[in-house]
């Protein structure tokens, strides 16, 4: 049997110490629930897990050894755990062959083999308690392609058909899967965008958080944010190619490309960089791939 209740349920979030992540450890606390914050920024996950009376603590998302020793640290503060939020995320944009291959591999890391780490961490343990609830937090550009963000769709495009798949293996454990696919949310992640998103519908990160909490209470397989978003993809893949070309000519898809606002975006843009570890060609200066950077994983879009 899955999760019910969020009362008392031990909750993970990962990304947790700002924007998206940090609203839903707020709404799922405000629930019940005892929440377990991890976020590549330590000193930010303390604070803001103190704040709602949690625990918190140092969680790479790219390391396994990491995820592992963190959701070891929430059992024993918290107890074992009942849902895991996989919300840690970067979101560069730009044109593909611009963007430097250690800023894609970052995306991979922290977007996808993240999420691949969580599961991993969270699962055996879930299935050994016959109860649990993974939430994914993709994007609804892991279901409409984006120009511009080439890789970040690469990556949310993995984390939907992740999810579909481990709720198919799984479907008989007593554990639910929840794919939640924001569109452009109100937070850092989408600095410099106001103008590039123009006609994109846009959310709060509290209405995510919502979207989390109506996921795990009702065992939703999948919720978008806003609602109404649904039915595009489905659209997307009945739509005469022609027609679905000249609709996104119309709302100007290419804006990620061509009206991002680079000064505005440059604090959010030296940040992730500073998770990029060093390509092969040479082309990123960053950290190394398991330092304990300062840097914050910050929540999906």
């Amino acid at each position: 049997m899955g999760i019910t209740t969020l009362d008392n349920a031990v909750v993970v979030v990962t990304g947790g110490g700002r924007g998206i992540g940090l609203a839903i450890a707020r709404a799922l606390a405000g629930r019940g629930a005892r929440v377990a914050i991890g976020d590549i920024d330590e000193a930010l996950a303390r604070r803001a897990a103190d704040a709602i009376g949690g625990f918190g603590g140092y969680l790479d998302v790219r390391d396994r050894a990491s995820f592992a020793a963190f959701l070891a640290a929430t059992q024993a503060a918290l107890g074992p755990v009942d849902v895991l939020v996989n919300n840690a995320g970067i979101m560069p944009s730009g044109p593909f062959t611009d963007e430097p291959d250690g800023l894609s591999d970052a995306q991979i890391d922290i977007n996808l083999r993240g999420v691949i780490h969580g599961c991993k961490a969270a699962l055996p343990g879930m299935i050994a308690r016959g109860r649990g609830h993974v939430v994914n937090v993709a994007s609804m550009a892991g279901v409409l392609a984006v120009p511009g963000l080439a890789v970040y769709c690469a990556t949310k495009f993995a984390v939907v058909g992740l999810t579909d798949s481990l709720r198919e293996e799984y479907r008989d454990s007593g554990i639910d899967f929840t794919t939640v696919m924001p569109a452009k949310v109100t937070t850092e992640l989408a600095s410099g965008t106001d103008t590039a998103a123009r006609g994109i519908p846009t959310a709060a990160p509290e209405d995510v958080a919502e979207a989390v909490r109506e996921a795990v209470e009702n065992r939703l397989p999948a919720v978008t944010v806003p609602r109404y978003m649904a039915p595009l993809a489905p659209l997307q893949g009945i739509t005469p190619h022609w027609l679905l070309r000249g609709l996104r000519r119309t709302l100007g898809d290419r804006r990620v490309l061509e009206a991002i606002d680079r000064q505005a975006r440059a604090g959010y843009e030296q940040r992730i960089a500073a998770l990029a570890r060093p390509s092969a060609t040479g082309d990123a200066d960053a950290a190394p791939r398991n330092s304990k950077s300062t840097t914050s994983q910050r929540s999906n879009s």
